[in-house]
């Protein structure tokens, strides 16, 4: 008989113009496994394993757009230069053979840089208003120009992801990172038009968005990544009310976002005081679009547990699938467990849930 986690998360559903077969993503995680930023066939069979394992959407880490202060390290892909959307080309291949779908997170670490990082060590770091994250020095205010052309450069990202037989593009516009950092009123001090109110600052990330949306055809998924939190400040918020928090997707969604990608540390948590909905459930109930939901699914401690060397127990997903039957959200995206076991998702449809390989830290070592 069929299982309830099958009934629920084996139907399809379509983002944009593409169908994905299930509602399982892998989240997008920071692997560094990409020297010189090209995607070698390592990493090609490591996203094709996943699909292999039944999980419908696989989406990349963060890959930097072409701007000189786009990235901090030398190990995590690029998304420009023929050797690294070659390589690009050879993950999506081996994705889709696999039976999956992939897309492209497209990334600007803003102010996140340090002097030095690679892969442009004399590039600056920028942000709205140049104001340090915890534990960097003050950088450059984007001028106009500057945000034109990081502008440019998530458009060019989005048309080169398509090229190289990618389904669909990410903004990564979460954890502090540069889209973030003009959404939130901590970082971004601007008055100008990017700056001061809630629509001002979501200007930025609509820009980037629309540039993305313009480059791409008509059917091809763009996702905005968006978060409260910030790897800095975990209580740090873009939104203080259900109504700010829908400025900002109305806006991303008038420039041409079809889904939204929430990420908190624990999905189940509610968003705002008040109410008992999530933060996933309100970016479907207020924009009306697809939403994928993330944050601890499954296990009992949060992804930073896993960074400072603990494991995770796990704790069952039944109160996930009362919420996608609820249809509070629609895609659920899983992160350590898929790191585990890159079979997790053809073992939980299929009811097999004991042979599941638990989470360890040893997992963030490999590429397994």
């Amino acid at each position: 008989m069929e299982n309830r986690a099958a009934r629920t998360l084996s139907r399809p559903i379509t983002l944009g113009g593409v169908t994905l077969p299930n509602r399982v993503a892998m989240a997008p995680m920071t692997r560094g496994h990409a020297p010189g930023g090209v995607p070698g066939p390592d990493l090609a069979a490591y996203y094709a394993r996943r699909a292999a394992g039944g999980t419908g959407l696989v989406i990349t880490e963060g890959s930097y757009v072409d701007h000189p202060s786009a990235g901090q390290h030398d190990l995590v892909a690029r998304l420009y230069g023929a050797e690294a959307l070659a390589g690009w080309a050879r993950v999506t291949a081996a994705v889709h053979e696999a039976g999956g779908r992939i897309f492209a997170q497209l990334q600007h670490v803003g102010m996140a840089r340090r002097a030095g990082d690679p892969p442009h060590p004399g590039a600056p770091a920028l942000g709205p208003s140049g104001r340090p994250l915890e534990g960097t020095v003050p950088g450059r205010t984007m001028t106009r120009a500057d945000i034109d052309d990081v502008v440019r450069a998530f458009g060019e990202a989005g048309r080169a992801a398509e090229r190289a037989g990618f389904d669909g593009v990410e903004l990564h516009g979460a954890h502090g990172y540069l889209i973030d950092q003009f959404l939130w009123a901590g970082t971004n001090h601007r008055t100008d038009g990017y700056g001061g109110s809630v629509r001002a600052r979501t200007r930025f990330a609509a820009e980037a968005v629309a540039a993305v949306r313009a480059r791409v055809t008509p059917g091809f998924p763009v996702v905005v990544r968006l978060s409260q939190w910030k790897t800095s400040d975990y209580d740090a918020r873009i939104a203080g009310t259900p109504e700010d928090f829908g400025i900002v997707l109305g806006a991303l969604a008038d420039a041409g976002a079809d889904a939204f990608h929430i990420s908190t540390r624990r999905f189940w948590l509610p968003a705002f005081d008040g109410a008992e909905l999530t933060l996933a459930g309100w970016a479907k109930k207020l924009s009306g679009k697809p939403v994928i939901a993330v944050g601890s699914v499954g296990l009992d401690t949060e992804f930073t547990a896993g960074l400072t060397g603990g494991g995770a127990g796990r704790t069952g997903i039944g109160g996930l699938l009362d919420r996608l039957e609820a249809d509070e959200f629609d895609v659920v995206a899983v992160g350590r467990s898929l790191l585990a076991d890159p079979a997790w998702t053809a073992k939980i449809l299929g009811g097999r849930d004991d042979e599941v390989v638990p989470f360890t830290p040893e997992a963030l070592g490999v590429l397994h």
